[in-house]
């Protein structure tokens, strides 16, 4: 692909300091880093993958409805994160994620391990607390 022929399809990144690098043959024939602001096949890959995602997380929802889950395992698929990723992050033992994933356990939380799971999840300790409608 040459230099000129990098897509820049804007969907995902407009309005946005985030881009792709993408490398391209430039006009001497040599390889250099070319800023895209997005490829639709790309677009659409990235589309059906968060649609999967917010299926994951209804589903999720639906079990912390039904008093099955907890909503720390809501807020942690919500984030695209599993309990390993949720464990480096917190420091908290993946055993006792597990345990938090418990309902009644999630409930009886102390103020400091709520707010360590708030602030790896970028929301605040309400949110974390509180059923999303």
């Amino acid at each position: 692909m040459k230099v000129d022929e990098v897509p820049q399809d804007l969907k995902y990144f407009q309005n946005t300091v985030m881009r792709d690098v993408t490398y391209a043959v430039d006009e001497n024939g040599n390889y250099t880093s070319v800023l895209s602001d997005g490829w639709s096949v790309k677009n659409d890959a990235l589309e059906l993958t968060m649609d999967n995602i917010y299926e994951g997380c209804e589903e999720i929802r639906q079990r912390v409805l039904a008093g099955e889950t907890s909503l720390l395992e809501y807020y942690a698929a919500k984030n695209i994160m599993d309990i390993d990723l949720l464990s480096d992050y917190t420091g908290i033992s993946k055993r006792n994620i597990r345990k938090h994933f418990d309902p009644k356990v999630f409930a009886q939380l102390d103020q400091k391990t709520l707010e360590k799971y708030a602030d790896v999840l970028r929301i605040t300790v309400e949110e974390l607390t509180t059923m999303p409608e």
